[in-house]
């Protein structure tokens, strides 16, 4: 164990456990973000907490912290925290901090998510671990099997719910939380509060502390330009910006998964090395692409908002709209993957004559208009693409 420096890390005003400031420590990090700040100890404390923060504010260890310091410091064993979210790649990644953090400690962790055989996810229940990371449907799915117990847990944690809600998981989470102890702590993590959301959590959360952090627009380490373009030359932009741009590590955002599948096929039949992420991929086929593009064997990853929740990856330099988003907040949650780290960043919107509405409200929570940019022969002037009715055919 590591020798402890008192000005190695602003982490050390938490009193968390030696083992834990000594991951902490060899992670790097350095100071704690605002969300850490606020809610580490409120939830040593016990106290339940709404946190309403951005992808890329440091979340997770937010939660990690504080639960991995009481699970270490706990005489009982089993199962005694509940970590709930949305995707598979979220619940991975997750996992992967919680592991990072507990690396000094002998808790254990586990993943329990659907796409997969479960006989491997059974063996580790078996195992009797500490921490369960989660996508809901899979979860409830062993519960019913009597596979799981979930009457010892004493946190639960729910990250990202807006999205378990806008992917229709809000009916499993109300049956999961049934299966809970009545006493238990419960820290619930979203990036907006939706009314659904807002009433989940006036059921869960009991006198709880609210912070809202980092959650009024995108980061400033990111500019914003948009290209007015037709639909059927937004592949021609799209590849002429990515061999403007050089080197880098891009994410390509597309509204539809089959459009994620046609874009990135069409870059690597033209020599850039590219990786599609959606929905209806083999398990083994998304930890290729994610594993790829995070070790840098593509430079290019294309994908849809929901394939994309969990995309932790520090060093992208460019996030593109292939597809404007629908609104402000799906903007600054696509953007949030870039500008990472006090790194620079660049969000890249391609808008069609179809796209003002969205674009307006874009523009609204970025706080002013969006620099417009042009490409000489493939984009079009300001204007001009309204004139000719947006042409051509699906890009």
């Amino acid at each position: 164990m590591s020798t402890p420096n008192e000005s190695a890390s602003g982490f050390d005003s938490f009193d968390l456990h030696p083992a834990l400031r000594d991951a902490v420590r060899k992670a790097g990090f350095d100071t704690p973000t605002p969300i850490q700040q606020a809610s580490i100890s409120a939830v040593m404390d016990g106290r339940d907490v709404l946190g309403l923060a951005q992808t890329g504010t440091g979340k997770t260890a937010a939660f990690a912290l504080p639960l991995l310091h009481e699970l270490w410091t706990d005489s009982d064993r089993g199962i005694r925290a509940l970590i709930v979210a949305p995707t598979r790649e979220l619940v991975m990644q997750i996992n992967d901090e919680i592991r990072m953090l507990a690396q000094f400690t002998k808790l254990k962790s586990i993943t329990i998510f659907g796409g997969v055989s479960q006989h491997g996810q059974v063996k580790a229940i078996r195992r009797n671990p500490d921490i369960i990371v989660a996508c809901p449907g899979r979860l409830l799915d062993l519960v019913n099997q009597g596979v799981l117990d979930l009457g010892q847990v004493k946190i639960l944690v729910l990250d990202e719910a807006d999205h378990m809600f806008d992917m229709g998981f809000l009916p499993d989470i109300r049956k999961i939380i049934k299966e809970l102890p009545r006493e238990r702590q419960n820290l619930l993590f979203s990036a907006t509060m939706p009314p659904d959301i807002r009433k989940l959590a006036n059921e869960i959360l009991k006198d709880p502390e609210v912070y809202e952090v980092d959650f009024k627009g995108p980061a400033k380490t990111v500019s914003h330009a948009l290209y007015h373009v037709q639909k059927g030359r937004k592949q021609d932009l799209l590849e002429h910006l990515l061999e403007e741009q050089g080197s880098g590590s891009t994410i390509v955002f597309t509204r539809m998964k089959h459009q994620a599948r046609k874009v990135a096929e069409k870059l690597h039949k033209n020599g850039y090395s590219a990786v599609a992420l959606q929905g209806n991929m083999s398990q083994a086929k998304r930890d290729r692409a994610m594993n790829g593009f995070r070790r840098g064997k593509f430079d290019i990853l294309v994908a849809t908002d929901i394939a994309a929740r969990g995309i932790d990856v520090s060093q992208v330099t460019h996030v593109i709209n292939f597809d404007i988003p629908a609104n402000g907040e799906a903007y600054t949650h696509r953007i949030g993957r870039t500008g990472r780290a006090e790194r620079d960043g660049n969000a890249l919107t391609f808008v069609t004559s179809e796209d003002r509405g969205a674009l307006r409200n874009i523009e609204r929570t970025v706080g002013s208009p969006i620099e417009v940019l042009q490409v000489e022969g493939i984009s079009d002037k300001p204007g001009q693409h309204d004139r000719r009715g947006g042409g051509g055919g699906g890009g």
